[in-house]
């Protein structure tokens, strides 16, 4: 018979946590940040691919869930040698969602204004992805400022927050909701 190991180790009582090479930390620490709201994002796009969208789009969500775990991966581990061993965010993923930010663009009409989050719950929702993203690439340079980071996931980043506003835009126009468009003072 096996034993089932416990979720809680209790290690983290202090406020401290482990890297992935077994560095402790404080649970503040920048990278702690960066790659906790990373987790954040990937918890927001598991609710979104939750929603009523077309089956291609949920696979697409998942694609892009696990490209996010391997960056939070890479971002927890603090060292050299532990990086190397982690598998890779490739530039075909930023590819892939340059060419769906296009496919995805094709059809919609031409942005004259800024928008404003709303319309719709799933409209609302890609817009919190995308604020969310834009916060874990804030982090995720900040923390370049003190620790080596990957280009790629910067960069995988940026593209990300991009994608999720066109595919606000996108569901609004499937779901044939207005979109709402930011009116300076008259």
């Amino acid at each position: 018979m096996t034993r089932e190991a416990k979720i809680y180790t209790k290690g983290g009582d202090q406020g401290e946590t482990s890297l992935l090479g077994g560095t402790r930390v404080p649970k503040f620490h920048e990278r702690i940040e960066a790659y906790g709201t990373l987790d954040e994002l990937n918890s927001f796009i598991g609710l979104l691919r939750d929603q009523p969208i077309d089956n291609f789009t949920r696979e697409i969500l998942l694609r892009i869930q696990q490209n996010l775990f391997i960056a939070e991966s890479h971002l927890a581990a603090d060292k050299d040698q532990d990086v190397k061993r982690l598998p890779q965010i490739s530039e075909e993923e930023i590819v892939f969602l340059e060419d769906e930010i296009d496919r995805m663009s094709r059809g919609l009409p031409e942005l004259r204004s800024f928008i404003l989050p709303g319309g719709h719950q799933v409209v609302s929702l890609c817009h919190i992805v995308r604020t969310v993203c834009r916060r874990a690439e804030r982090l995720t340079v900040k923390l370049r400022e003190t620790s080596p980071v990957d280009e790629i996931i910067i960069k995988y980043l940026n593209r990300l927050s991009d994608y999720f506003f066109v595919l606000g835009r996108k569901i609004a126009k499937d779901f044939n909701i207005g979109e709402v468009l930011w009116e300076p003072y008259k």
